[in-house]
């Protein structure tokens, strides 16, 4: 864990309490699979500097042992260009343009004005905590064409059309946890470099609710938690930012409810995996 997540040692707790042994340790320097009954991912928050070696953890587990969330949904969300399925689906996504490894053909100024953009986020495809995220004005495109170019030299990358209601509702992350959805915060805006900052818990609106429902419904029988972080257009109606299953921050500490909710489901997780 590069840096602390304050759900880990409430979440930890919470599970002892319950009379089930549970320790935090690290992927890249994790015990055999079979030191434990159950595997639950919470902050690996350096995977995506280490993709293929984080897979193969994530995959060595499943083999032997309960991992959650699944395997194929950290394999799949591990990548943001599974915003093209949730597209595909009809999910309304904060529009999305993604730029190959090497850079394709487009430069980001025709990007942009294909897209009737003037104001942009350049981020890579794999990416956490705002690794390599900047945002780039239209008199700003030539400085954010040699960003995208130095960018895509080693990593996908994808660019976004930037939402100015980050700066006013804000960010909206919506919490799931086995089976419900518990709560919301509101989140900061986050380039690279800054901190996050979120406010205490949220009611959930009937609008991103709806959202949230829709671009979880596939998945949401498989998995443990996800967060679904949402901001609304310039119409005032919510889209989708980013579908968190792999390592998301829950809030717990904003929503007691939802920690209970999330240690009851591990303890009976590790039941069911134990028998």
């Amino acid at each position: 864990m590069p840096e602390p997540d304050a759900d880990e040692a409430l979440l930890r707790d919470a599970v002892r309490a319950r009379g089930v042994p549970a320790e935090v340790v690290p992927w890249d320097a994790a015990p055999p699979p079979e030191a434990y009954t159950l595997w639950v991912l919470r902050s690996p928050w350096n995977y995506h500097h280490h993709l293929d070696d984080f897979l193969a953890f994530a995959a060595r587990v499943a083999a032997r042992r309960t991992l959650l969330n699944p395997l194929h949904i950290v394999r799949w969300n591990a990548r943001k260009t599974y915003l093209r399925d949730l597209k595909q689906r009809g999910v309304p996504i904060v529009p999305t343009a993604f730029v190959p490894r090497g850079g394709g053909d487009e430069t980001l100024s025709a990007i942009a004005r294909t897209h009737g953009w003037e104001d942009v986020v350049v981020k890579p495809v794999v990416s956490g905590g705002s690794f390599s995220t900047r945002r780039f004005r239209a008199s700003e495109f030539e400085t954010g064409q040699a960003f995208l170019r130095d960018l895509t030299t080693t990593r996908e990358a994808m660019v976004q059309g930037y939402v100015p209601d980050v700066e006013g509702l804000g960010e909206r992350a919506v919490v799931f946890v086995d089976g419900t959805l518990t709560h919301a915060v509101r989140k900061s805006r986050r380039l690279a470099g800054d901190d996050e900052a979120v406010s205490e818990a949220l009611a959930i609106s009937d609008d991103e609710r709806a959202l949230a429902e829709m671009a979880l419904r596939p998945y949401r029988g498989r998995l443990l938690y996800g967060r679904v972080d949402m901001v609304r257009d310039g119409h005032g109606l919510p889209m989708v930012m980013e579908l968190e299953l792999l390592e998301p921050s829950l809030f717990l500490a904003q929503h007691r409810p939802a920690l209970e909710r999330l240690a009851d489901a591990i303890v009976r997780a590790a039941a069911h995996a134990a028998r």
